[in-house]
């Protein structure tokens, strides 16, 4: 009697163990599953490198899939050039901070509308992005690679701008109010900054190793004088990077590296951008030169090296004030075609294209290609050297075309030979342990 009981309880707790655990399994929720032909994996796929990016930090991949799996969903997705150049610097570090999370998704929710469009109407459209007041206008978008990609269940829409809702909008402005909102304590008789014809402002403390305090247009010497103009540094007067070290190791890597004695005479003897660009690099700020070989300082004739301030123009032109290596300019122009950076020489921008596997700088007439990479690269300086001499466009175009440079070809190598001969000679007595 006893064995039958337990085998009764055994059967019974057995039965029930087993309706728990089929119950348990029907009311699990199973994640839903993407088709590997779906328009989230092409978006992820495709040439919208930027958006995708930020699609996985801002963590809405899963979101996504949710919502693919209920109803189509149209994309329009911004050029990569929107994204990475077109948008406002300060704009983009907000929404990358890890606390404006919620505006990075809104701003890309406001990209996708639940439902499929194949034509654009220019009609309001509800998006994925939460708010009623969040709707997509027709006039707000420009549609420049229409049915880019074409999926079962979305459709994505090539566009030129970035669309921006009004609620990350006024995100990003209450932030910048916020900041610039501060006590003002009362100072003596305000003092105008010669250099920018602006009041002069109590510059704040900036830790060590920071970016520049001015851009470096503003820390540059008015002029091509011998007095540099003052500009704060990091940490103040406190200068955390040896400029005048790293120029003289720059230059004497020039003379060591053979055929660049000219451009060396030049930034030591005939002007006084060696002093500054050692100044300007320790101050924090970056450069690459762009250095024309002997061959091509040869041909510059006497009188365009001897007009005042020639030849700091001519040189200005060929500072970037950036720190590029031969492979990040090589990347830059496989993937975007022709690249302008700025220089040293305001307002004019050098022009750099891919050509015959390396980088070709500057117009038909006036070009020059980089023949001898990071001859120099120390994180603050690169020198990358090129065959020929850089000139704006409009100087090209004033240039006269019948000139006689056959015949002032020799004149001019003359005069490079005398500035070479003393170079060392020059360079030891102006800066020291220079040639040691």
């Amino acid at each position: 009697m006893d064995l039958q009981i337990y085998g009764f309880l055994f059967t019974l707790f057995l039965t029930f163990a087993i309706n728990g655990a089929t119950l348990q399994e029907k009311t699990q929720i199973t994640p839903p599953q993407i088709n590997s032909n779906s328009v989230l994996v092409a978006l992820l796929d495709s040439h919208y490198t930027e958006l995708s990016e930020l699609v996985e930090k801002a963590l809405l991949l899963q979101p996504l899939e949710e919502a693919v799996t209920k109803h189509n969903i149209t994309i329009f997705a911004p050029r990569n050039e929107a994204l990475e150049r077109d948008l406002d610097p300060e704009f983009k570090r907000f929404l990358l901070e890890p606390g404006n999370i919620k505006s990075l998704q809104n701003l890309l929710l406001f990209h996708m509308v639940p439902t499929r469009l194949t034509s654009w109407h220019q009609k309001n459209h509800t998006t994925l992005c939460p708010g009623e007041a969040e709707r997509l206008s027709g006039n707000m978008v420009n549609i420049i690679h229409p049915n880019d990609i074409i999926k079962s269940d979305g459709i994505i829409h090539g566009i030129k701008k970035v669309l921006i809702p009004k609620s990350v909008q006024q995100s990003f402005n209450n932030r910048r109010n916020l900041r610039s909102i501060s006590a003002v304590l009362p100072e003596g008789a305000p003092e105008i900054d010669p250099r920018t014809n602006r009041l002069k402002k109590k510059p704040k403390p900036v830790p060590a190793g920071a970016p520049p305090v001015l851009p470096i247009y503003s820390a540059m010497a008015p002029g091509p004088s011998l007095a540099p103009a003052p500009a704060p540094g990091p940490g103040g007067h406190h200068h955390h990077f040896d400029g005048e070290t790293q120029v003289k190791d720059f230059i004497q890597t020039l003379l060591h590296y053979g055929g660049y004695n000219e451009l060396a005479d030049i930034l030591v003897n005939l002007t006084s951008l060696a002093t500054e660009m050692g100044r300007l690099v320790s101050e924090g700020y970056v450069l690459t030169v762009l250095a024309p070989n002997d061959e091509a300082m040869a041909k510059l004739t006497t009188d365009q090296l001897s007009e005042p301030g020639a030849p700091e123009q001519i040189m200005y032109y060929h500072l970037i004030p950036e720190y590029q290596t031969e492979e990040s300019m090589y990347n830059s122009v496989r993937r975007f075609g022709k690249v302008k950076y700025d220089t040293l020489r305001l307002p004019h921008k050098v022009v750099a294209e891919e050509a015959d596997g390396s980088v070709k700088f500057g117009f038909e007439e006036g070009s020059a290609y980089l023949i001898d990479p990071d001859i120099y690269t120390d994180g603050r300086i690169s020198v990358q050297g090129i065959d020929g001499v850089l000139f704006p466009v409009e100087d090209i175009k004033v240039a006269p075309k019948s000139a006689p440079v056959v015949a002032a070809a020799g004149d001019a190598k003359v005069v490079a030979k005398q500035r070479r001969g003393k170079l060392m000679e020059v360079a030891c007595s102006m800066m020291g342990s220079f040639c040691h």
